[in-house]
């Protein structure tokens, strides 16, 4: 910055705080050439001393432009009252009190509505052109008259137009921070979402095999006495479910450092492969932990999107492993590809001995999955004694996703 834009700078601040001495120092230099005028004589005049209308006008002059902010309407009352008297009296107009009025016109118009701003200055220019006709002469189209009405118009229009320019930068400030602010919301309205979906992410993943794994250490601890042949292929099972699950950490975590997904690119090779291709894997594994799962296939097998053919997956390992955990071991898992999408149901008979309630983010990621997608989930336990899990996820455009709708019945299971 340059030092004479440091030294304006410095000014317009010392001006904002203290606008009356301002205004002041603004009166006293407009009343001293004023009165030196008088003094010398003005064009074509002698010079003469200070009579009592002199003074009146100087002092009108100086007090309506001194505060002219704070009390702008009687301001303008009064000078247009002293300017009446001293045109009857004198019959000669005080150009001091034209200056002091066109000052404070401009400040009326600045600091009031438009509408109040144009009636004001068209109802005291009507009164200062009959004024200067009827007392002043020089008849209708004087020059002296027609340029009163001029200089009050132009002064009511710059300050309209100054009005107008601050109201119009204010709104544009105020719709940037608007939208500065929005900016921040959306932006901790993402962080949210994807601290969500990590979480969803690694619970989904982390809970199945870690499930697989607790069942099978715990079928290896009984039968180490018994018949100890049969640890080795369950130590193997555990180390395989290890090895997938820490597969499917450093999936997610790979995903989470890739810098095309934060740019808003494509997503990344560690994205987690499409889900139902899967699910014999994953029928296997639950199998190895003792989980039977009668599964149905209803219509042809399809690609769905990415997104729904993860949901679905999802879905089903959570409630499968729901199912293994709080069932009597067995489960019914039935895929239907619709002309509109998939659904799915699983089934399973839960223990009389299972807690009546987990923690329940299990139901709630299978919820936000179905959500995400736009589609349709309901859980919750039979009057049979199952529990069942049903999910309608669409395969059309998922633009609407958030309009999705979601129905929890009372619950059991993590």
């Amino acid at each position: 910055m340059e030092l004479g834009e440091v030294r304006e700078t410095r000014m317009w601040q010392a001006v904002r705080r203290h606008p009356q001495l301002c205004d002041a120092a603004l009166a006293l230099a407009l009343v001293v050439p004023a009165i030196i005028a008088i003094r010398i004589g003005r064009h074509g005049e002698q010079p003469r001393m200070l009579d009592t209308f002199d003074v009146v006008a100087l002092v009108v002059a100086f007090g309506a432009v001194t505060f002219r902010r704070r009390h702008t309407r009687v301001g303008l009352i009064v000078t247009t009252l002293a300017w009446i008297v001293t045109l009857l009296q004198q019959n000669d107009r005080q150009a001091i009190l034209m200056v002091a009025l066109i000052l404070l016109f401009f400040t009326h118009a600045n600091r009031t509505d438009r509408r109040t701003a144009w009636i004001t200055a068209a109802c005291l220019g009507t009164v200062f052109y009959l004024s200067g006709v009827l007392w002043a002469g020089g008849g209708w189209w004087a020059p002296e008259n027609l340029g009163a009405l001029a200089w009050i118009g132009m002064a009511t229009a710059v300050g309209d137009a100054g009005r107008s320019r601050r109201a119009y930068v204010a709104e544009v400030e105020e719709r940037a921070r608007r939208a500065e602010q929005s900016r921040d919301e959306e932006a901790r309205r993402r962080v949210v979402e994807e601290r969500v979906r990590i979480a969803r992410e690694l619970h989904d993943v982390v809970a199945h095999h870690i499930a697989v794994i607790k069942v099978q250490a715990t079928g290896a601890k009984h039968i180490l006495q018994h018949r100890p042949e049969l640890v080795g292929p369950a130590l193997d099972h555990i180390s395989r479910s290890s090895d997938a699950v820490l597969k499917e950490i450093a999936s997610v975590v790979g995903l989470l450092r890739s810098s095309d997904e934060l740019d808003g690119g494509e997503a990344s090779a560690t994205e987690p492969t499409r889900g139902l291709a899967r699910l014999s894997t994953l029928l296997d594994d639950l199998a190895a932990a003792g989980l039977r799962v009668d599964h149905h296939q209803v219509g042809m097998a399809r690609e769905l999107p990415a997104l729904v053919d993860l949901a679905a997956f999802r879905i089903a390992q959570e409630a499968l492993t729901n199912a293994q955990k709080y069932g009597d071991g067995t489960a019914r898992l039935t895929v239907e590809y619709t002309p509109d999408g998939v659904r799915l149901e699983i089934a399973n008979q839960i223990r009389p001995d299972a807690p009546r309630s987990g923690s329940g983010y299990g139901i709630i990621g299978m919820r936000e999955r179905a959500t995400s997608t736009g589609g349709l989930l309901t859980a919750g336990p039979e009057t049979n004694g199952r529990f069942a899990v049903r999910a309608e996820l669409p395969s059309a455009d998922l633009g609407g996703a958030d309009l999705g709708r979601v129905e929890l019945a009372g619950r059991t299971g993590s």
